[in-house]
């Protein structure tokens, strides 16, 4: 036990000085933008690639509601090379009869481009079902045209099980006050585990994936009725995937991962679990298959959405809604020491709680020309809900001490 807690610890270390902060100048942000006009339905959960002729595709969900609306659907828009303005909406998938959410587009090692989201079953985000289109002809016109649908189907294994059970007994104790008569959440949670009907489905996108220089693909997932992670791993460009061993945590969800210089994968993770919230991490030596048991880092997180990216200089960037009391607030920042310290953070929303503002579920993206690429949810209470989309220039960020 000494031994975990030393890895805790360590790991925790890491993160200080992470909330060094600093102010950016706004000639750092070169686009501030809404995708489309604000509208009264919720629209949530947006993801963004660049195509290889230069032009932009964004994906979010749209409807009367989540997982509880039938009639949410995943919807699109383009931003063709050279352009300023984002092309009308249009619709990317629609399951009838189902919500569809979570949309994550991105391109495969051969340059196929991918759509994955959820199908909510039964409206419950613990019976969803993983889809994908895939596309080859995606320059020609505005939308793309699919050429191939179909489902991901994971089958985790007792080993699904086993390292659950194992991985619980390295989180630290939680002295939470159960009655002697009532069953722990992690006993809860490992009996669950032994169950292959749950351990199948209910299994859900959210952040873009990891493409490793030999083509893997790391595809994070995570699971609400789990209130934890997993990878969908392919090496074969997305034709077939596995399951990864489960990242253990509680409450640790919507994984975002980048690759460290000497090879090991990284995931900061959202925290559903028990007050203070803060965003966890954990590490994977084996490309993806495993990962240890998530721990807390010094970021704030009000249960919400982050996400990570390494650079093309080698610096780490970061989003996410660093508070515990909302949504208000969504910051970047950046590190110069794959994520020991975070020397800059600026504030890419700020505002005052009551007014009820939610900014939120950010996707981050580098693009050839080296510049950030920034879309999230955008929900104001009176003006209506839409995508927000930002382009910052992190050279001039580190120009602007």
């Amino acid at each position: 036990m000494n031994r975990i807690l030393l890895c805790i610890f360590t790991l925790t270390l890491a993160t200080k000085g992470m909330l060094a902060q600093s102010s950016l100048s706004k000639t750092s942000v070169l686009t501030e933008t809404f995708i489309f006009p604000q509208v009264s339905q919720h629209t949530h959960g947006s993801s963004i690639v660049e195509l290889p002729n230069g032009d932009f595709l964004a994906a979010w969900f749209q409807g009367s509601g989540e997982r509880t609306a039938d009639d949410v659907k995943i919807m699109g828009a383009r931003l063709f090379r050279g352009s300023s303005r984002w092309s009308s909406p249009f619709l990317l998938a629609d399951t009838p009869g189902l919500p569809d959410c979570n949309p994550v587009l991105f391109l495969n090692g051969q340059g196929k481009l991918f759509l994955v989201w959820i199908a909510v079953q039964a409206n419950r985000w613990e019976h969803s079902l993983l889809r994908f289109k895939t596309s080859i002809n995606y320059t020609e016109q505005t939308q793309p045209v699919w050429n191939w649908q179909d489902n991901i189907l994971l089958n985790p294994g007792d080993t699904f099980f086993k390292e659950t059970e194992r991985k619980f007994t390295m989180l630290p104790q939680r002295n939470l006050g159960w009655s002697e008569f009532a069953r722990s959440y992690d006993e809860s949670i490992i009996e669950a585990s032994r169950d292959p009907r749950k351990r199948t489905t209910g299994w859900m996108t959210r952040i873009k994936p990891l493409l490793m220089e030999n083509g893997r693909i790391v595809l994070p997932l995570y699971s609400d009725g789990y209130s934890f992670s997993l990878m969908a791993i392919s090496d074969d460009h997305g034709n077939t995937w596995h399951p990864s061993l489960p990242l253990i945590s509680r409450g640790g969800i919507q994984p975002a991962i980048v690759t460290k210089r000497n090879g090991t994968l990284v995931a900061y993770l959202r925290d559903n679990g028990d007050a203070p919230n803060r965003v966890q991490r954990s590490e994977s030596t084996d490309r993806g298959e495993s990962w240890t048991a998530a721990v807390p880092t010094e970021i704030p997180n009000s249960g919400s959405s982050v996400e990570l990216l390494a650079l093309q200089d080698g610096k780490w960037a970061f989003i996410g809604n660093d508070v515990e009391d909302g949504r208000y607030r969504l910051s970047l920042y950046l590190s110069e020491d794959e994520g020991t310290s975070w020397k800059y953070r600026t504030a890419l929303e700020n505002e005052a709680p009551q007014l009820n503002g939610r900014y939120s579920y950010p996707a981050l993206i580098q693009s050839a020309d080296g510049l950030l690429h920034i879309t999230y949810s955008c929900q104001q209470e009176k003006q209506g809900e839409s995508i927000k989309y930002v382009v910052v220039d992190p050279k001039k960020i580190y120009t602007n001490k």
